[in-house]
C-alpha cells in the first residue's frame, strides 16, 4: 500500500498509540473527580496541555481542548460572533475555506450576520487590499486559513496580523488545521487571536484538536454545563486523545526540523512526474505552496474513476477534502482560482507526510502513468 492522503488523516505513530492505551487504561479517572485516580488525570491534562502550549509557543492557559479542527472553528467563528454580536455583526473571510468553516458562514447569515468572502487569484491566494477594502466599523471577526486544505495554498497570515493591528476590536482566526506541523506558524508574532488544530492531522488520534484563544481575548462557549477547559468547553475532558496528541505534535515537529526538506524533494518529484503526463494540469501554485500538497487534473477523466482505479493497485489519493469528497460536488477552491469546471470535476489530491519515502513516490508515478495509459485505452 502506498498511502499519499495525508491531508485527509495521518496514520497515527505508534508511540502515540501506546500512549493513548496507557492512559486509558491505567489513569482513567475522571479529571474533575476530587479522588486520587482524578488527581492523576488532571496532572496528565495539565501536563499535556504545557507540553503543546509549549510547543505552539503560548501559555498553557490559552489552550483549550477540542474533538478537532471542525469544533474548534464552529467554537472560534461562533463563539466570538455571538460575544461581540453587540458591537457588530461582520464577519470577513475567504472563498476558499474548509467546509466547517463555510457551513459556519451560513448559519450566521441565517442569524443576521453579515459575511464578506474574499476573492483570490488564480493561485487561491487572497489579497490585503481586498481586506482593506471589505473592513468597516461592524467588523468583529476575520478568519483565514492559513494552508488550503485542496491545493496547498499558503495565505498571507503574516500579512493579515499586522495589517489588522490598527483595527484592535477585530479579532483574527487562523485554521491551522492543514499547516500544523508542517509550516511554522508564530501565534504571538502574527498577532493571531484565535487558531485551530487536528492532532489526526499529524498522526494523532481523530477526535483531539485543540482551539487557541490568546489571553484576553473573549468568546461564548458553544457547550455548557460544566465548568471543564476553563468555562470554555464543557464536557468530560478526552485525557488520553489530549496526552497522546501532544506526543503526536512533539514528534512531528522534530520530523519537521529534520525531515522538511526531503518532503519538499519529494513533492517536487511527483511533479515532475505528473508533468510529463499528457493534458495534465497543476493546480497547486508553485510558490506560497504547502510541502505536502499536490492538486492536479487530467482533462477528460473523471476524478472518482481515476481515484479507484488508483486504489485497485494498492494507491490512495483523493478528490476534493475528505469533508467534501462524498458529495461529489465541485471543488469551491478551484472554481475560486478561476479554474474551468470541468477541469475542477477532475481533480486528484496527492498529500503527503513524513512517514512517506521517495521510492513509494516513484512507485506510485509509475502506478498513476499506467492507469492513465489504461483508462486512455478504454476510453477510446
Amino acid at each position: 500500500m502506498i498511502y499519499l492522503d495525508n491531508s485527509a488523516t495521518t496514520r497515527p505513530y505508534k508511540e502515540v498509540i501506546d500512549s493513548f492505551v496507557k492512559v486509558s487504561t491505567d489513569y482513567f479517572g475522571n479529571p474533575s473527580s476530587l479522588h486520587q485516580l482524578g488527581v492523576q488525570a488532571e496532572n496528565l491534562l495539565s501536563k499535556g496541555r504545557k507540553q503543546l502550549a509549549d510547543l505552539l509557543g503560548v501559555k498553557p492557559g490559552e489552550v483549550f481542548f477540542t474533538s478537532g479542527g471542525t469544533e474548534s472553528n464552529n467554537l472560534a467563528i461562533k463563539g466570538a460572533a455571538i460575544k461581540h454580536r453587540g458591537r457588530g455583526n461582520h464577519i470577513i473571510t475567504t472563498e476558499v475555506e474548509h467546509a466547517s468553516v463555510r457551513e459556519t458562514m451560513n448559519q450566521l447569515k441565517q442569524l443576521g450576520f453579515e459575511i464578506t468572502y474574499l476573492p483570490v487569484n488564480s493561485e487561491g491566494r487572497m489579497n490585503i487590499d481586498d481586506l482593506e477594502k471589505a473592513i468597516s466599523r461592524d467588523t468583529i471577526l476575520v478568519t483565514v486559513m492559513h494552508v488550503n486544505n485542496e491545493v496547498g495554498t499558503i495565505q498571507p497570515v503574516e500579512e493579515v496580523g499586522k495589517f489588522l493591528q490598527k483595527y484592535p476590536r477585530v479579532l483574527f482566526h487562523v485554521d491551522y488545521v492543514q499547516g500544523a506541523g508542517k509550516i511554522p506558524l508564530d501565534l504571538k508574532r502574527h498577532h493571531i487571536d484565535l487558531c485551530s488544530i487536528s492532532g489526526h492531522k499529524f498522526h494523532g488520534l481523530k477526535g483531539t484538536g485543540l482551539l487557541y484563544v490568546r489571553d484576553g481575548v473573549q468568546i461564548s462557549p458553544l457547550l455548557t454545563g460544566g465548568s471543564q477547559e476553563f468555562t470554555i468547553r464543557s464536557g468530560t475532558e478526552n485525557v488520553a486523545g489530549a496526552v497522546a496528541m501532544a506526543k503526536a505534535l512533539r514528534l512531528t515537529m522534530e520530523k519537521q526540523r529534520s525531515d522538511s526538506g526531503r518532503l519538499v524533494s519529494m513533492k517536487e518529484q511527483m511533479i515532475q512526474g505528473l508533468m510529463e503526463l499528457s493534458d495534465v494540469t497543476i493546480h497547486t501554485p508553485s510558490v506560497h505552496s504547502a510541502p505536502h500538497i499536490i492538486n492536479f487534473s487530467i482533462k477528460g477523466f473523471k476524478a472518482e474513476v481515476f481515484v479507484h482505479a488508483l486504489e485497485e493497485k494498492g494507491v490512495y489519493v483523493s478528490t476534493t477534502s475528505a469533508c467534501s469528497s462524498k458529495k461529489k460536488s465541485t471543488s469551491t477552491t478551484l472554481l475560486a482560482m478561476g479554474v474551468d469546471e470541468g477541469l475542477a470535476n477532475s481533480s486528484v489530491r496527492i498529500s503527503l507526510s513524513y512517514e512517506n519515502r521517495m521510492e513509494e513516490i516513484n512507485q506510485a508515478l509509475t502506478i498513476i502513468k499506467e492507469t492513465v495509459k489504461n483508462l486512455k485505452e478504454v476510453m477510446k
